[in-house]
């Protein structure tokens, strides 16, 4: 959300920036409602200093009754008018709120404009890219081969768009997940944490999804109809709600989570080579990292959990590529935003596994998370970054389609055999 206060300050530069994402923005609209809001706040305000002044006066007239009388009279309508304008004043802030939620972040001046892919900027690619003597097998001729991925009846007990992995595929899976998980604790000092899989739709308003993207989350049907629960569309959700209505100091800080969990979207069915297979499901696991940080540090945080990222991918050895991502690009709560890119040489492209990103006091507002500052006293928001570290499935993708040494034999890199009993290689063959 948005620091409406700010956005006043200086509405030029929030209109110009905000047109840069979006065209579905109001600005009088918002204005004329912010403007009835402060003067209701000011009526209310000065009602209350009203209503303290007379209760003050009460000694003065104990002893005219009908003074007194009609004093409380009047206290009491001060009281009703406060009780009605607090009822009205509600309902205006919510109208404002729900106006600024729809809102996208804004975009730091480092990133580049334009609504499609092309206008990406490619910081730098790694890796060398393999030249095969034999033809390459896709992951899922592979794991059709292989007896371990199977497409088709994962559709016949839940839709279109899920997967069932099995035997040492699965195990494969299984290693690089725990993999990411280690690097990122051991080597790169992220604490581990478990979180729910299911939320209160509040929680995904705390983080961006809602209410913009209502369309794309899983609900949960539940006999409180009290509370929408959803599946979590990426764990950064549960984390980030962890921190709602907290104040924390300066020895709490930096915060650096890491997590494993499920992942629910729904995906609009695509077609192409790219969206085949494992690439594009509405349930897959991710690795999630989060950064709570100072907001003089979020820049330089962003580069370094992308590099904590870009260790995963290197330490696997597979090619892949950084790129910047353009304004119309970004998620909606994202002020700047790398994603980093692998290698597909089926395809013949890159593929996204890993989209790191910082939204500055975007979310910390929205969900109410500030610091005491020592030095001014003063309660700050304070800014959350977060990325993928990685996408297992991709990766598990990546994996098969860039490590086959000749047609059906994956080489299992090295850093993964320890979770696999020192296996070495998976082969079409090897039917478990």
């Amino acid at each position: 959300m948005l620091n409406i206060k700010l956005l006043l300050n200086n509405i030029s530069y929030f209109i110009k920036k905000i047109k840069i994402r979006t065209n579905n923005f109001d600005i009088k609209k918002l204005l004329n409602i912010y403007f009835i809001y402060k003067k209701i706040l000011n009526e209310i305000e000065f009602m209350q200093n009203k209503r303290k002044y007379f209760s003050k006066k009460f000694f003065l007239y104990k002893n005219k009754i009908n003074d007194l009388i009609y004093l409380k009279y009047f206290i009491k309508l001060i009281k009703f008018n406060i009780f009605f304008k607090k009822k009205k004043i509600k309902k205006i802030k919510f109208n404002l709120n729900n106006i600024i939620s729809y809102i996208p972040n804004i975009i730091d001046d480092s990133v580049p404009i334009g609504n499609n892919e092309k206008f990406n900027k490619i910081i730098y690619e790694w890796g060398k890219k393999k030249i095969y003597n034999f033809k390459v097998m896709d992951h899922i001729t592979f794991g059709k081969l292989n007896n371990s991925i199977d497409i088709e009846t994962s559709s016949i007990i839940s839709g279109s768009s899920f997967s069932i992995i099995k035997n040492d595929i699965c195990m494969l899976y299984r290693s690089i997940s725990q993999f990411m998980l280690d690097t990122h604790v051991f080597l790169n000092k992220y604490s581990e944490i478990y979180v729910p899989y299911i939320v209160k739709d509040i929680c995904l308003y705390g983080t961006g999804q809602l209410p913009k993207f209502k369309n794309d989350i899983f609900y949960v049907i539940n006999k409180n109809k009290n509370n929408k629960l959803c599946l979590i569309p990426t764990g950064e959700v549960s984390i980030v709600n962890l921190f709602k209505n907290k104040i924390l100091y300066d020895k709490d800080l930096p915060i650096k989570l890491v997590t494993c969990t499920p992942c629910f979207r729904y995906e609009s069915k695509s077609y192409g080579k790219n969206n085949r297979g494992l690439i594009r499901l509405n349930q897959f696991d991710k690795v999630e990292l989060i950064q709570i940080v100072k907001s003089n540090f979020s820049y330089s945080c962003l580069d370094e959990l992308t590099f904590d990222a870009e260790k995963i991918l290197k330490m696997l050895k597979l090619p892949y590529r950084k790129i910047l991502l353009c304004s119309n690009y970004m998620s909606f709560s994202s002020s700047k935003t790398y994603d980093l890119e692998i290698w597909s040489p089926i395809n013949d492209s890159y593929i996204e596994v890993s989209s790191c990103s910082n939204t500055l006091d975007f979310q910390s507002r929205r969900i109410n998370l500030r610091y005491k500052n020592v030095k001014n006293k003063k309660k700050e928001f304070l800014h959350i970054l977060n990325g993928s570290g990685l996408a297992v499935g991709r990766v598990l993708i990546a994996i098969i389609e860039n490590c086959q040494i000749d047609s059906g034999l994956i080489k299992i890199p090295k850093v993964l055999r320890k979770y696999m009993n020192n296996k070495k290689y998976i082969s079409y063959l090897d039917k478990n």
